[in-house]
């Protein structure tokens, strides 16, 4: 990997939906941090583009600077008016892109012969192939680095497909498949906490872990993205990618290099031993008061909420359930992964109220790790207690500066380096995986905003049901 600190190249920076809500909320505010930071080139413009102009390149500007007073905490100006001033606006679509082919090569021309163009495609499922196929046929394509977006396609058949045009335009070391969950330091730190560390990764498997959760409730509601989850709903946005994405950094084996390569190789292999679900261990659930949301269908059946039970049959993971979770309008916002430990022989110390033991991650911005252990209760009689040791890594490192998932991979982009990226057959043997469930999709269930779904998704873990609610 390049060093952190090491200049970019100069670049062309072409965002595709940059009036949208990916836009405004992650892509501006992250190319403003990195300014702020010295982390961007020297020289550098951002095109911005769309089907519809938002008005005049200041005007354009105006609404962006808005986006940053909105979603940065206390902007500077000078930063500000720094990226704004290398900001334009080129309308295009899937049928021509002509003007902004040529908007893109003379801002190439103008930055030198060694300017990059990096093209960020924050369009809809049913927009991305014939968008790649624009790109192709006008030559914007040609030499760049191509950010898609999830979900990357809709079912295995579109997921080929969109894979298939990719190929027929750049090759895979153009093409960079964004999971901003994989740039989250915490999503990172589980491979830091595996295997730099003797006292835990000797543990990591069937012989010792009984169950692992993901665990990724939001209380949010969607937000006004009607359209988007109509058109997409909970499974195909949060399960296919993000969560089956952590999944795969708990379950692979240590790769010998944490590289691009050996990483994705490990993450590769892990899919491919996932059993395809069964419907049966997957509950969907709709909050109360979804089908009163914008651009939602009267009769609407499109899931808010997904629990579900997955296998990997591994000879480390073989025989122990991993229980994912994640939807809208839960009772919490938590983003956390839990392995419960198998239970001693306890009969030594009689009764006992507490729980097994459990290591628990959450994926917060700083990483947290908390240790679930028993020990003596002080006294004269030998009771056990339930203890919990703490890893806070923004308490220890008073240095901590983490950088937000988009920076982060917006950085690695430049870079050129794609371990942090989803490979293309990572995503189809995912689309395999979850096929079943889009076939024979279950039943949406009902549950009230401020729960925790619906029932049949509490007892899906078993007796002792999920970890969060934890308080």
């Amino acid at each position: 990997m390049a060093q952190e600190r090491e200049t970019p190249a100069p670049h062309v920076f072409v965002i595709f939906g940059a009036t949208g809500d990916l836009a405004k909320r992650k892509l501006f505010p992250g190319i403003y941090k990195l300014a702020a930071a010295g982390r961007l080139p020297d020289d550098y413009a951002i095109i911005g583009s769309g089907r519809h102009s938002p008005g005049s390149d200041e005007e354009f500007r105006d609404k962006i600077r808005g986006s940053l007073g909105e979603f940065v905490d206390d902007p500077d100006g000078d930063v500000v008016d720094d990226v704004l001033g290398r900001l334009t606006f080129c309308v295009s679509d899937a049928d021509d892109g002509k003007d902004l082919a040529q908007a893109v090569e003379q801002a190439r021309k103008d930055l030198g012969e060694d300017a990059q163009k990096l093209i960020y495609l924050s369009v809809p499922p049913a927009a991305m192939e014939p968008m790649i196929g624009m790109l192709g046929r006008v030559g914007l394509a040609d030499d760049a680095r191509l950010v898609i977006e999830k979900p990357f396609g809709t079912d295995l058949k579109t997921a080929c497909e969109l894979d298939a045009t990719l190929k027929g335009v750049v090759s895979e070391d153009q093409v960079f498949r964004i999971d901003h969950f994989l740039g989250k330091e915490a999503v990172q730190n589980i491979l830091a906490l595996r295997f730099a560390n003797g006292l835990i990764e000797p543990t990591w498997s069937r012989e010792n872990i009984v169950s692992v959760e993901i665990d990724v409730p939001e209380e949010l509601t969607i937000e006004g993205r009607g359209n988007f989850y109509e058109s997409t709903g909970c499974f195909r946005d949060m399960i296919t990618t993000h969560l089956f994405q952590v999944l795969g950094f708990v379950a692979m084996e240590p790769p010998v290099h944490l590289d691009a390569l050996a990483l994705r190789n490990e993450k590769s292999k892990v899919f491919a031993a996932m059993r395809p679900l069964d419907p049966q261990d997957v509950v969907f659930g709709q909050y109360e008061g979804y089908r009163d949301e914008d651009d939602v269908a009267d009769d609407s059946d499109v899931e808010t909420f997904v629990a579900l039970r997955a296998h990997v049959d591994t000879e480390r993971w073989q025989g122990v359930p991993f229980h994912l979770r994640t939807g809208k309008a839960l009772g919490a916002t938590r983003r956390t992964i839990t392995l419960t430990y198998r239970t001693p022989p306890m009969g030594r110390f009689g009764e006992y109220g507490c729980g097994p033991n459990q290591l628990v991650l959450e994926l917060t911005d700083s990483p947290r790790v908390d240790i679930d252990l028993h020990a003596k209760r002080p006294g004269p009689t030998m009771e056990l207690i339930s203890s919990t040791l703490r890893l806070d890594v923004s308490q220890d490192d008073p240095h901590d500066t983490p950088l937000e998932a988009y920076e982060r991979l917006l950085l690695d982009v430049m870079r050129g380096d794609q371990t942090l990226f989803t490979r293309s057959d990572e995503v189809e043997r995912l689309w395999e995986v979850c096929q079943p469930v889009l076939d024979a999709r279950p039943e949406t269930q009902p549950y009230a905003q401020g729960s925790w779904g619906p029932d049949d998704a509490l007892a899906l873990p078993g007796e002792r049901g999920w970890r969060l609610p934890d308080a």
